[in-house]
């Protein structure tokens, strides 16, 4: 699927990383897995479904054993976001990032906790609990929201397969049944180099959200002179944000940046509505804590680890990558998705790129 890039755009002034994806961080990985069956009238329990769920590992080792440093921003708080409370008083993920429809979020944190059981024995017993993190967007639109199809197995596939290397975007695992500014839309990324070479930002976005009038493109009002088009559609939804890096931030350094992220959601328009769930979450992938056990004493006290140091220049660069990260995220997963069409005949129709182009154009953006 074409991306943002390939119509001869080159958003931001940082350079990507060689994929230009989350995964140019070191040792990320992200699995889909995309359900897509039947056609027609709502059947609730059967479909047709729309929908799907996305992994993202902060490494490929045990997240429980290995915590990376984590930090979260909540934007407007109409959602589910799940796990985020542990994760402001802790500062670590010990579980991969899910993100999938919102009436899925308990049935797939509780997948997710079956499967960290299974890969941690003591987990309950000798180790204490679990902080299963997952976030979502409401696909009711096309898809049988009502019948909770994501399961067990999906969520186990996706975390199975989740791998480096390029990563799909559009129509495909959490962003399946999704929106963009009244487009399909879906999920989406993009990295940036900061300080270059020594660190990347990298962001991965499920989208939902969003009013077509407000939709700018490299600052060009492209949603109101697309305003009529390929209308109607759902209104203002909601937005994931994750953000991985591989400087070793600590948890309040990252709560700093994921909350830049709105800056790069505000670039492509978006206002954040009443009823829109904005939320985002960042780890660090070099800044890991190793997991004790309730009672248990480590063998020190303290210990040496790298430290980001604070100045100005330094964060903002980290800053502006995340910024141009989230935001080039966003308008990937609108040119990638595809038209598709949901239960009862709704459709969320894809921008149209040939129309895009002559705007592009017509604003001397490429």
């Amino acid at each position: 699927m074409p991306r943002l890039r390939d119509l001869g755009v080159t958003p931001g002034f940082l350079p990507t990383g060689p994929l230009n994806a989350i995964t140019d961080v070191p040792g990320v990985r992200v699995g889909h897995v995309t359900l897509i069956h039947g056609d027609g009238p709502l059947r609730e329990g059967v479909g047709p479904v729309r929908t799907g769920v996305t992994a993202i590992l902060p490494h490929g080792g045990n997240l429980f054993r290995d915590k990376p440093a984590a930090g979260v921003f909540t934007i407007n708080g109409f959602g589910k976001a799940c796990g985020f409370e542990q994760i402001r008083e802790r500062g670590v993920l010990e579980t991969p990032i899910l993100l999938t429809n919102t009436l899925n979020v308990a049935r797939a944190a509780d997948a997710l906790v079956t499967y960290m059981l299974r890969q941690n024995p003591d987990i309950g017993l000798t180790a204490g609990t679990l902080n299963p993190v997952v976030g979502e967007c409401n696909d009711g639109f096309l898809n049988d929201l009502r019948g909770r199809h994501v399961c067990e197995e999906h969520v186990f596939q996706a975390v199975e397969t989740a791998a480096s290397g390029p990563v799909t975007e559009g129509n495909v695992g959490g962003g399946t049944g999704t929106s963009c500014y009244q487009f399909k839309g879906g999920i989406g990324t993009a990295s940036r180099l900061a300080l270059e070479p020594s660190f990347t930002v990298g962001a991965l976005v499920q989208t939902n959200f969003g009013l077509r009038r407000e939709l700018r493109l490299l600052g060009a009002p492209v949603g109101r002179l697309l305003l009529e088009e390929a209308l109607p559609a759902p209104g203002p939804g909601s937005i994931m944000m994750v953000l991985a890096t591989d400087a070793p931030l600590d948890s309040r350094q990252l709560t700093r940046l994921a909350a830049r992220a709105a800056f790069g959601l505000a670039r492509t328009g978006s206002t954040c509505q009443d009823s829109s769930g904005d939320f985002v979450i960042a780890f660090s992938t070099t800044n890991r804590w190793p997991h004790f056990n309730p009672g248990e004493r480590p063998a020190a006290d303290v210990a040496e680890a790298p430290r980001f140091l604070e100045a100005g220049q330094s964060m903002d660069a980290l800053f502006a990558a995340a910024v141009e990260a989230v935001e080039e995220a966003i308008l990937n997963a609108l040119t990638a998705a595809q038209t598709l069409t949901g239960r009862d005949g709704n459709t969320l129709f894809a921008l149209p790129l040939d129309r895009l182009e002559a705007l592009l154009d017509a604003y001397h953006l490429r």
